[in-house]
């Protein structure tokens, strides 16, 4: 199932999807398909002071950057939020943002609820979904699978998912990765119905509203 891409006029910008969930969820992976398969959505790439995991690229899956080069970003307001997750910097720099939005680009971002709350203080307009594994035994099988981090640091990540839960309030959608194509099926529709709504739609673009019967 494929979005279509927004008619002329009917979708001036671009809407923030965040996608947020447990690390280990599928967040990631769900974000990548849904870009793959649909034209009008764009991946937002954080920066992030943690070291490249296997097989992820600088500038592809993040820009990697130092903590001090991080910091001097800070302080000159170059991120829409930010945030410390697991002892890194992680952060959305706000200039790529708006300017795939002005492209009629929806934009992808896949942040943890700390960041997810700042965005949503600067776009109201945002869809918000919550990704979750099926259970506590499969998240933990999955990190484990990953072979990323030690026993210790898988512990830490499940007892951080579980403060994570406590933020669903904040979001609009939550979507259950038991099995992938169904979970990139349940976002696909989610967007799909967003942009149908009326809220984002203007009327005099509706040819039965601006030229009457």
């Amino acid at each position: 199932m494929k979005l279509s891409s927004p008619k002329k006029g009917t979708q001036k910008r671009g809407i923030p999807i965040v996608l947020s969930a447990p690390s280990g969820a599928g967040k990631s992976t769900i974000a990548t398909r849904i870009v793959e398969e649909n034209p009008s959505a764009v991946l937002s790439i954080s920066c992030t002071t943690r070291a490249p995991r296997p097989g992820e690229k600088d500038g592809v899956n993040y820009h990697f950057t130092s903590a001090d080069e991080f910091k001097r970003k800070i302080e000159v307001g170059e991120f829409l939020e930010w945030a410390v997750v697991h002892g890194h910097y992680y952060g959305t720099p706000l200039s790529s943002l708006e300017k795939q939005m002005s492209e009629n680009k929806d934009v992808i971002l896949t942040i943890d609820p700390q960041g997810a709350l700042s965005v949503k203080k600067i776009f109201s307009e945002g869809i918000f979904i919550f990704v979750v594994p099926p259970s506590w035994d499969a998240l933990r099988e999955r990190l484990t699978k990953r072979a990323t981090d030690d026993s210790n640091t898988i512990d830490v990540r499940i007892q951080n998912a579980k403060k994570e839960l406590s933020y669903l309030s904040h979001y609009d959608y939550l979507v259950v990765n038991d099995n992938l194509e169904s979970a990139v099926t349940d976002v696909t529709a989610i967007l799909r119905a967003e942009h149908r709504r009326l809220s984002r739609i203007n009327k005099n673009d509706i040819p039965l509203l601006a030229h009457g019967s």
